[in-house]
């Protein structure tokens, strides 16, 4: 008797399957393109993906020599993407692990390319925030909830849907006490926004407003505006009005 064997076919994704904690939905190629193309990627970045599905976003950034690493939860969609790295002759660079996107190991990164929901941008805000001061976080469609992008891209043409990419920068983290030749500052730190108070060394106590985007800082406090840039415990740059010229802080906490 003999042995009838049936042919498997090779996994293939469909849009709109579900995974663990978001739906898969390919990126357009010309949208990945774009999006590197506004992450400024070079050759001594280090790329991930969360979510990565097909690998398309870190396999289009191994070819333009970019080292990267894509986790996903669906181990079918892992060896798909393993597979398509090896068919594109970038499996060098293109890595993918098995893996849930909330406990990745994210040190590595210095960019982000991603196609995730807001309520998972929002989980995930946190652990962006331990990244260091300018890492790149880019998100096809949808933006982070409470963070400002700093650049917004578009495809033109006939794109119809996912035709848009936002742009962030991780902010440094410059919440607490700092000192200034004019005073004791505390930012309260909320994403990239910043409040909080001056105190001059006379005691009055003026109410300042700011931003941080990576580690580029400004705040103004009544007619003195601060500009300059945070480098761990220290911070400098110039300022205009009553206080104009070069300044400098140091952290107090």
């Amino acid at each position: 008797m003999g042995v009838i064997l049936l042919a498997v076919e090779p996994f293939q994704p469909y849009e709109g399957q579900s995974g663990k904690d978001v739906v898969w939905v390919p990126t357009p190629p010309a949208l990945v393109e774009k999006m590197l193309d506004m992450v400024r990627v070079t050759p001594k970045d280090f790329v991930m993906d969360l979510g990565s599905g097909d690998g398309r976003n870190i396999i289009a950034a191994a070819k333009r020599g970019v080292r990267g690493l894509g986790v996903e939860y669906d181990p079918d969609m892992v060896a798909l993407s393993e597979r398509k790295a090896e068919e594109a002759g970038v499996a060098d660079k293109a890595k993918f692990v098995r893996g849930d996107m909330y406990e990745a190991d994210l040190s590595q990164a210095t960019a982000l390319v991603l196609f995730l929901l807001p309520v998972n941008l929002e989980k995930l805000a946190p652990r962006f925030l331990e990244l260091p001061a300018g890492t790149r976080i880019i998100n096809n469609g949808y933006k982070i909830p409470g963070w400002e992008e700093v650049e917004t891209g578009h495809i033109n043409g006939t794109c119809i849907t996912w035709c848009t990419a936002y742009l962030y920068l991780v902010p440094a983290k410059v919440g607490g006490k700092w000192s200034l030749p004019a005073g004791e500052v505390r930012f309260e730190q909320k994403f990239q926004e910043l409040t909080g108070t001056l105190t001059h060394t006379d005691g009055r106590a003026i109410p300042l407003q700011g931003s941080v985007v990576g580690d580029r800082i400004r705040f103004s406090v009544g007619l003195d505006s601060y500009e300059g840039r945070v480098r761990g415990k220290q911070m400098s740059g110039n300022a205009t009005g009553a206080r104009s010229g070069y300044w400098k802080a140091a952290r107090l906490d």
